[in-house]
């Protein structure tokens, strides 16, 4: 089924020689040569021609090259089907977790829900926050992820085929560098951000932020807006390089280091709670179900 030899393969074609895929691979030169060495054994075809300057690939190599990302995804993706079944079994529910979706909530309901349901495990499902990312997730919960908690807009995660559950409503705050001077203050006013400019998600990912904006713009048109496109560790960085201004919430608090996360005196928020498929499984079915008890929704 999945060989990893293929993948070495591929890796030394696409980084066009031994030493390279070597480096991205963690594993000496030597080894790489041996499982293609392996490879072309196993296979009985020469795959690359091996010069000074570097490999290249044979026409059986190349032919190979073309079916083996193909291979190795189908071969990875019946596993995944393979996990699935038996964890439908298991009753197992995967919650995806990244920096802006993190599961802390959840664990800390679990023993609570875990009382309720004691049939249900849980598993945390690691993801990197990026645009296609969460796009392929939201598209497909329930395949390798059934769940995630985090900030959203029930409309526009309806149109993107997800059911969700409100749990609470998250109040905007102001995330800024530490070595800002209003770093000092556990609360902020509307005064303290006269001028300053502040950082927010683009126009049409949440009404409520743009029901913010609109509010800031006409009420205080010192305020300096700059949007962005995706909250991912790239925009706090900007924030605390800047010195700038930026929305965030409190369970965002500890993504960054340099970063403090502090309330503002406004009535702005963003509701938070479950993003789950609109035909869930039994088990999310039953795990929703348990929060709404312990959280008496």
């Amino acid at each position: 089924m999945y060989n990893p030899q293929l993948e070495t393969f591929i890796k030394v074609v696409d980084r066009g020689s031994f030493s390279k895929a070597a480096e991205d691979l963690f594993i000496s030169p030597s080894a790489v040569i041996k499982q293609i060495n392996i490879l072309e054994t196993n296979l009985g075809l020469k795959l690359l021609k091996r010069t000074h300057q570097g490999v290249s690939l044979t026409p059986a190599g190349a032919s190979l090259y073309r079916d083996a990302k193909y291979l190795i995804k189908y071969a990875k993706d019946s596993i995944v089907r393979a996990h699935k079944a038996m964890e439908k079994e298991e009753m197992v529910i995967r919650i995806g977790t990244s920096n802006t979706t993190p599961s802390q909530f959840l664990i800390d309901l679990w023993p609570r829900i875990h009382e309720l349901c004691p049939n249900l495990r849980i598993q945390l499902i690691p993801f990197e926050n990026t645009p296609e990312n969460a796009r392929e997730i939201l598209a497909n919960l329930g395949d390798n992820i059934d769940l995630v908690a985090g900030v959203f807009e029930k409309d526009n995660f309806k149109q993107r085929g997800c059911d969700s559950l409100e749990i609470k409503k998250e109040s905007i705050c102001l995330a800024l560098s530490i070595y800002d001077e209003l770093s000092n203050k556990d609360k902020l006013s509307l005064q303290d951000i006269h001028g300053r400019e502040l950082m927010l998600i683009k126009r049409g990912w949440n009404k409520y932020v743009d029901e913010m904006r609109d509010d800031l713009i006409k009420n205080d048109p010192t305020i300096i807006i700059k949007e962005f496109e995706f909250f991912d560790i790239s925009v706090f960085n900007e924030c605390e390089n800047n010195k700038s201004l930026l929305m965030s919430v409190k369970s965002w608090k500890n993504i960054h280091p340099l970063i403090k996360t502090i309330p503002v005196e406004w009535d702005y928020y963003m509701p938070y709670g479950l993003l789950f498929s609109l035909e869930p499984s039994r088990q999310v079915i039953e795990f929703v179900n348990a929060v709404k008890r312990v959280l008496d929704i």
